[in-house]
């Protein structure tokens, strides 16, 4: 097990929480405000590509695989880029990642509301492709940033193995996945009330939690972990 000071700032479990905080936020956002879908993951839209192209309707099946090429292009570029920024020397990619968050969501909050519904859906699932492709470890637990099926099922897993043997490691996953699971219920949760106040506004409340995370991982790449810029998270 490595130590606890072996992992970079971008793998410690806030960077997490808040990232699927902000990821909740984003399916509330899609879900309640723009089309009634769900835009961090791409399960169910490949499911719907099937059913199209087993019913014949090209059409539908054609207009799916939108979102599918977007999640795929996402994964794409960020593992591209990432590679490409670390000879820069400046910041890491993880920080510029949500720095591009950031801007997304910036410019999705200014769309009017008769913009339609799919360009805010593809421009989520971009950006949660490349979220996802990206923060991939918690300190050494594997976790996804965008989605929590899986963390549910670690979490029934590993209560499973600390009932039968009482370990601290199936304890530590317990506890990592349930928060986990809990912020981005509560990411959904504040976004439902942010949208009765704000409507079309309302996924800049993500953009707050993803200045604070950017905001303190620029400052880790400028200050403490200046010096290990070309350090690979764990993971990739």
């Amino acid at each position: 097990m490595n130590r606890k000071d072996d992992y970079l700032e971008c793998e410690k479990p806030w960077v997490y929480w808040l990232l699927i905080l902000a990821a909740g936020w984003f399916g509330g956002y899609t879900f309640i405000q723009r089309g009634g879908v769900f835009c961090n993951a791409q399960t169910a839209n490949i499911v719907l590509f099937g059913i199209a192209l087993g019913q014949r309707n090209w059409q539908s099946a054609g207009y799916l695989l939108i979102p599918i090429t977007a999640y795929f292009a996402g994964a794409f570029v960020s593992e591209y880029l990432g590679k490409s920024v670390k000879r820069l020397h400046f910041l890491r990619w993880d920080t510029i990642l949500i720095g591009i968050e950031i801007i997304a969501v910036l410019i999705l909050g200014l769309l009017p509301a008769d913009v339609p519904d799919q360009v805010c859906q593809v421009v989520l699932n971009f950006i949660c492709s490349m979220q996802f492709n990206t923060f991939r470890q918690v300190e050494g637990i594997p976790a996804s940033t965008t989605f929590v099926t899986n963390h549910i099922r670690q979490i029934g897993s590993n209560f499973a193995k600390y009932v039968r043997h009482r370990d601290a490691e199936s304890r530590a996953r317990v506890r990592i996945h349930g928060l986990l699971l809990f912020f981005f219920a509560l990411g959904a949760m504040l976004c439902a009330v942010c949208c009765e106040w704000f409507a079309y506004r309302a996924i800049w409340g993500s953009g707050v939690i993803l200045l604070i995370i950017f905001l303190r991982l620029a400052h880790a790449d400028r200050s403490y972990e200046r010096a290990q810029l070309d350090q690979v998270p764990h993971g990739h």
